[in-house]
């Protein structure tokens, strides 16, 4: 029989085919003659125990302008598919956490990609700490005082909101910058999150590597190398993809992650090294698959798919 497999993700009409991994794996899906349902998480509804969603059916196309034909808005019951991709770009705020409870209500019926209470409990610059030995030294806190001391001991910094996305909001302080005290006045204003703060790591001039990982096991990798004069390498702020080799640090680095991606249930999932160090794991919405295809002609949405189909065939 046919999969049903339903994906919450941001409006699909609006993508960005050319780069969106959420759309690759919906291509290799309806090849495999999955039946797809998507919509957009603020159409997600729970009540007395039943979890379902207004969306519409899909038909995609791999064109550029005529991509998505849809049908008729529908409510659907959640618990019939086989198999829900949680796709929908981070902030990782209130709003997504929310989204993973009531995922969870209906867990125990269908494969939901990535395990959303793993999610939860895994937000990209929080879950990266289990591992301080393949990290640079890291510090996460709202104490000015703290990050004075940090800024006194590495000199060149970076500032990150911890639950940001795509570049946005990322700073880096020379020692001579006279801007710190602004700048932490305005995160502070704005938000009750701490920040991360990192050292500045020059190697970033040649790349933020991006590996992708399907059920542990290394699947491709892309290097995001920034545009001249910005220290984000993020393709949402003008970062350029390139073809890039996997290391033996690499390999390292993700057999050490290997065991926890999988006992956490965590099928998908993008890693950001710089140099020899693990800087973000990143399980909410990982992107660049289709960036690999092009380059290496891997297509990680397939591996995706062969993944869920085995653990469908195993439940």
């Amino acid at each position: 029989m046919a999969l049903k497999i339903a994906v919450q993700m941001d409006p699909i009409e609006n993508i960005d085919i050319k780069g969106d991994s959420s759309f690759a794996i919906m291509l290799a899906a309806q090849a495999r003659n999955a039946d797809i349902f998507c919509y957009h998480v603020d159409d997600l509804a729970t009540q007395s125990n039943q979890v379902t969603a207004y969306g519409h059916w899909v038909t995609l196309r791999d064109e550029i302008g005529n991509h998505v034909s849809k049908g008729e808005l529908a409510r659907e019951d959640l618990r019939q598919f086989d198999a829900l991709f949680m796709r929908q770009d981070p902030p990782f705020d209130m709003a997504y956490i929310t989204a993973t409870h009531i995922l969870d209500q209906i867990s125990d019926d269908v494969l939901i990609v990535n395990n959303a209470s793993e999610v939860r409990n895994a937000p990209e610059k929080i879950f990266v700490l289990k591992f301080p030995d393949l990290m640079p030294e890291t510090l996460i806190t709202r104490s000015e005082q703290e990050i004075a001391r940090f800024r006194e001991k590495h000199g060149d910094i970076i500032v990150k909101p911890l639950y940001g996305n795509g570049g946005a909001g990322v700073f880096r302080l020379k020692k001579d910058d006279s801007n710190l005290a602004s700048l932490l006045e305005m995160f502070f204003e704005k938000n009750r999150e701490p920040l991360m703060i990192q050292p500045f790591l020059k190697e970033v001039k040649f790349g933020d590597k991006r590996i992708i990982l399907v059920d542990g096991e290394i699947a491709g990798a892309i290097n995001r190398v920034p545009m001249e004069g910005q220290v984000r390498s993020n393709m949402h702020v003008g970062g350029k993809p390139e073809p890039v080799a996997i290391t033996a640090r690499d390999r390292e680095i993700c057999e050490a992650l290997k065991p926890e991606l999988k006992a956490r249930g965590l099928i998908f999932v993008g890693i950001d090294v710089i140099g020899d160090y693990l800087t973000e794991i990143n399980v909410t919405s990982p992107t660049g698959i289709r960036e690999v295809e092009r380059f290496d002609g891997v297509n990680i949405a397939e591996m995706i798919m062969d993944v869920v189909e085995k653990k469908l065939s195993n439940k």
